[in-house]
């Protein structure tokens, strides 16, 4: 497909970017001999410079050697986004370890299931984590637990003050061989002087995917990965300053939207990390006040707890520059309260954790398209191909398709998948899964994943598609649409339904309004109505839990009338 999107670039940004071959321990390197003394890192009142970060990671790097990390090992972190995570990652790739991102808030069996597929020997966990996981331990292949404390890196009065203000979280350290105080050991070693030569096509991450509908895969992402994604996203903000910036990290490192577009992004950049290991309204207004922070990558729901903060007019968030949201669609009347309240535009794009994760981008300070993804970041290839005909590509503006994307991003492969991998990527494209359309002018937009379609009759129903008619009832503050098992066999469309506090709908009004405006194969032939839809860390609905939810009630004998809410 012909690249009609690079007219729609703002001035400054490239339509090919020559790549520095630099890996992440590397940039370190670059930024601290640039800027030694700037801060990196900021946390509860703790400043922590690139000087003092560069030293931890080195220390942590010898510590990793002397208890038996070798390179290619795996190395697991289980953390919030806090100062140990910086060092622990950077210091773990330092050795030439392989990094794995876990989601502290999954139950226990996910966790297990991901510690045996990515088979690391060495966990980092946040301390009150530490007793659940030296009970999985057993059944994987750890062999050491690194217990990481908050009040480690608080300030000498919140220090000590912490144990009384929380106790909960004021664990010490099992007194267990195979558990050890992270902090400790990182002051019992000297810095190492010798990074491991690694090389832009060695794995640097892995990464487990949301797995909103299945099962979560592990994506290996190198060095040359995520290293370019941070140039393609940098060239994408032409007005950023090196060395000047100041980031509100209050996506989790975990996820890799947090990993690439605030913590990389910074090391690479010299930009400061103002970290927010809790991320709600109050916490991001206060991070964004206090620090004058400049760039906000966030998730819709925190530009909508934003704006609906009762207490907003306290804080000026005036200072921001640029913002980002990603992963799922902002509401219009958001977009415009955000940017009338700070001045900065937001800029939505989009990404999966097999992209590192960020393809496109509303262009920052050109033209926006509310609804859609974007365009395609320099170097980034995207095209829309028939779903059952992946052969045939689709070059008529606004039809329907999968999106396939090709560039310096796309992720080496799955963990221990060789078939899915192989099925995910072919003839150099990633076959995203997601229905997407493209205009006239090279702006993409996200119809809905492929997985969602609803067979209903000769037809296929995109759940999205009904979500929107949902939405226009002012009554309807949240809903999800999706194919579930009907009892006479086949699937069906049903949506799950938030209320409005203090509205009552009827299952029979809610079908009445979408046969108002959709077709009969789309109209939902079920209703239920939710207190709050069930969402992973990045936002997204977990479909499959929706799922479950249903197959519980079709299970039995005499399902509960689902009475007006």
């Amino acid at each position: 497909m012909e690249k009609i999107w690079q007219a729609q670039y703002v001035r400054g940004v490239p339509t090919h970017i020559d790549f520095e071959d630099i890996t992440l321990p590397e940039a370190l390197d670059r930024t601290v001999s640039k800027y030694p003394q700037n801060p990196a890192l900021m946390f509860e009142g703790t400043t922590v410079s690139y000087h003092e970060l560069a030293e931890s990671v080195a220390r942590f790097a010898a510590v990793l050697r002397a208890i038996g990390v070798k390179p290619g090992q795996r190395v697991s972190l289980l953390l919030p986004n806090i100062v140990q995570t910086p060092i622990a990652i950077y210091g773990a790739l330092r050795a030439g370890a392989i990094v794995v991102m876990h989601n502290p808030r999954l139950d226990d069996m996910l966790l297990e299931y991901q510690l045996r597929d990515a088979g690391s020997e060495i966990l980092i966990a946040l301390d009150v984590l530490v007793p659940r996981m030296m009970n999985i331990r057993r059944r994987t292949k750890v062999k050491r637990i690194l217990s990481c404390h908050i009040r480690d890196y608080l300030p000498y009065v919140k220090k000590k003050l912490f144990p009384l203000v929380r106790k909960e979280l004021h664990l010490e350290t099992p007194r267990d061989d195979a558990v050890l105080d992270f902090k400790e050991l990182l002051d019992s070693r000297e810095p190492s002087t010798r990074a491991h030569d690694a090389t832009m096509n060695d794995t640097a991450f892995i990464l487990y995917t949301s797995a909103t509908t299945g099962k979560s895969k592990g994506v290996e992402l190198t060095h040359a990965n995520m290293s370019k994604n941070v140039q393609q996203v940098r060239a994408w903000f032409p007005t950023f300053r090196d060395g000047q910036e100041i980031v509100v990290a209050c996506l989790p490192f975990f996820h890799v939207f947090g990993l690439t577009c605030a913590l990389n992004i910074g090391i690479y950049y010299g930009y400061a990390n103002a970290l927010v290991p809790l991320p709600t309204a109050k916490s991001i207004l206060e991070a964004v006040h206090n620090y004058k922070v400049t760039f906000l990558p966030a998730l819709p729901v925190f530009y909508t707890s934003i704006i609906n903060s009762p207490n907003l007019k306290k804080y000026n968030l005036r200072s921001l520059q640029g913002c980002f949201s990603g992963a799922a669609p902002l509401p219009l009347e958001i977009i415009r309260s955000f940017e009338s309240l700070t001045g900065a535009k937001i800029c939505e794009g989009y990404g999966l954790t097999e992209c590192s994760p960020t393809s496109h981008i509303n262009p920052l300070g050109g033209k926006t398209k509310v609804g859609t993804i974007g365009l395609p970041l320099p170097d980034t290839d995207a095209k829309i191909v028939d779903v059952d005909n992946p052969d045939v590509e689709i070059t008529s503006p606004n039809v329907p398709g999968e999106l396939c994307i090709r560039g310096p991003q796309v992720m080496k492969g799955y963990v221990n998948l060789p078939d899915q991998t192989a099925a995910t990527l072919k003839g150099g494209w990633l076959f995203t899964g997601d229905i997407a359309t493209v205009d006239e002018e090279g702006y993409f937009s996200i119809v809905d994943r492929k997985k969602d379609l609803i067979p209903s009759g000769s037809t296929k129903v995109y759940p999205r598609d009904v979500d929107e008619v949902l939405f226009r009832n002012p009554a309807i503050v949240d809903a999800c649409t999706l194919g579930v098992p009907a009892q006479t066999g086949g699937e069906m469309v049903k949506s799950y339904v938030v209320v409005k506090k203090g509205q009552k709908l009827t299952p029979a009004d809610i079908i009445d309004h979408c046969t108002q405006h959709l077709s009969a194969e789309q109209v939902p032939k079920e209703v239920e109505f939710i207190e709050e839809l069930p969402r992973n860390a990045a936002g997204k609905v977990l479909r499959k839990e929706l799922r479950r939810m249903h197959l519980v009630r079709m299970s039995t004998a005499k399902p509960k009338e689902n009475k007006p809410y």
